[in-house]
């Protein structure tokens, strides 16, 4: 079930209602609601892979049951191997098997000795990325003992299955979030304005900046050998925003969500497009995945202990895993490379964590000097972004080679031009927006920044643009392929 779906205008509103008005009495009762709201909007889409999401967050739920009861420091190693085996075994078979098959029988084609075998197909359970590490969180944590295990099986599953997250995060921590559905929780009218204000700024992000965008980037990146680099350029551009508007704008939409029913999700983005340097950038990019990383996987590799070659190593690792983590394809793995080598520097000069303040903090406008770094930056997101997007190596490499040739200097095929307004249209408000509430946790969050009335104006005056500029049919959110 799709966020901007007619579907979702349904299916919140009833949820909504049974959540506050039937099941407020029982703590138990509501977490039980909330898997069965999750089990409806995951099947929506596939009822057949509800068992498959079940059965790891299964295994989980008594592995952590094992853990409490397991002190030898071997039983407890055994046991969490079984819930990393279930977990990514699961999560390699439907999303790399095809992968590694494919690139084994080209390496051995290239070698003169072909050998026949066929990829199987697979389709590839929606937000199994997601709620796979969000579901192993829990079992790491209890086995370094720094949660106990749950045993109400209504909490965990609550927890796992908590639908405005559920198909693309934010990743949460159970550290964070399990507490959260053991209390009671009581209806808040502040918060929940609050959360729907976060979902209308989300929404016109997916739906004005990031579905135009894609009307104009789709069909360059199809056919990107009819276009010259100036075209090429601007699609690579949109594209940055596309990405940004889309999945920072499902990240909106779910936190404002969870608030809804009381609940308060970890931030996801923090005005990346605002950042000075890479080093920045990726604190303020998938924030809940980079940290997932952060702390299961750099710190038990060792961090930043052991010297610098080993801290390079580690960073290195991290970017690689995580590039390959977005998707069974070459140009993920170079998508992440490429911004390991561009962290790499401020890694050396250790001056990676320079900025690690606002840009322009109490100033209306940044400096000269600001403006430059903010821009340079965001000209090398868009660099690895070509990576990202590109369906293959050879495209990736054929699109930068057009962009650095004289082609740029041509003018650009502008294809739908209403369509184009309308997404410069978006990436303006958006850019404006969220310049004005930088220091604040998203877009809309304007207040005592401007007076009410003209904040209604700003509500109101996005809900048309909503309305008047959506393209028709609405794609999915690109990171549900993850």
């Amino acid at each position: 079930m799709l966020f901007n779906s007619i579907d979702f205008a349904v299916f919140l509103p009833i949820v909504f209602l049974l959540y506050w008005g039937v099941f407020r009495r029982s703590v138990p009762w509501r977490n039980a609601f909330l898997i069965l709201a999750g089990c409806v909007f995951y099947g929506w889409w596939d009822w057949r892979f509800l068992g498959l999401w079940l059965f790891t967050a299964g295994v989980d739920y008594l592995v952590a049951l094992a853990l409490a009861r397991t002190e030898a420091p071997v039983g407890r190693k055994l046991l969490m191997g079984l819930s990393l085996t279930a977990n990514l075994g699961l999560l390699g078979f439907f999303k790399y098997y095809d992968f590694f098959l494919l690139s084994f029988v080209d390496a051995f084609t290239l070698l003169g000795r072909p050998i026949d075998a066929r990829p199987l197909g697979l389709v590839l359970p929606v937000g199994i990325s997601f709620y796979t590490f969000q579901s192993l969180s829990y079992t790491f944590d209890v086995y370094r003992r720094q949660l106990p295990a749950v045993r109400e099986a209504t909490t965990f599953f609550a927890f796992v299955s908590f639908f405005p997250q559920l198909l693309a995060g934010p990743i949460e921590r159970a550290r964070h979030m399990l507490p959260q559905f053991g209390t009671e929780r009581r209806f808040g009218p502040a918060a929940a304005y609050d959360g729907v204000r976060q979902m209308l700024w989300g929404l016109f992000k997916k739906v004005v900046v990031a579905d135009n965008c894609a009307a104009f980037v789709n069909p360059v990146f199809s056919a990107h050998e009819a276009h010259d680099g100036s075209t090429l350029a601007l699609a690579v551009l949109l594209f940055a925003f596309q990405i940004y508007g889309d999945f920072s704008g499902y990240s909106d939409i779910a936190i404002g969500c969870a608030r809804l029913f009381g609940f308060e999700l970890m931030r996801n983005f923090a005005y990346p497009y605002f950042s000075r340097d890479i080093a920045e950038f990726w604190r303020r990019w998938h924030i809940s995945l980079s940290t997932w990383f952060r702390d299961y996987l750099y710190i038990p590799l060792g961090g930043s202990r052991g010297g610098k070659a080993r801290t390079v190593r580690n960073v290195l690792i991290i970017f690689l895993v995580s590039g390959f983590w977005h998707g069974a394809n070459w140009t993920f793995v170079a998508w992440g490379a490429v911004n390991g080598l561009l962290f790499l520097p401020l890694l050396l000069r250790d001056t990676h964590h320079a900025m690690s303040d606002t840009v322009a903090a109490g100033r209306l406008l940044p400096s000269a000097r600001e403006a430059l770094q903010l821009l340079a930056t965001f000209l090398l997101a868009c660099f690895a972004w070509t990576f990202f997007r590109a369906e293959s190596m050879g495209q990736a490499f054929d699109i930068l080679g057009a962009i650095a040739s004289p082609g740029l200097l041509e003018a650009p095929d502008l294809g739908d031009r209403k369509g184009l307004a309308f997404a410069l249209l978006g990436i303006g408000i958006t850019l404006m927006l969220e310049w004005l509430a930088r220091e604040r946790q998203y877009g809309l969050q304007l207040d005592g920044l401007l007076p009410r009335p003209v904040r209604r104006v700003v509500y109101y005056g996005l809900i048309a643009v909503i309305t008047l500029t959506a393209p028709l049919g609405g794609g999915e959110f690109i990171y549900f392929q993850f």
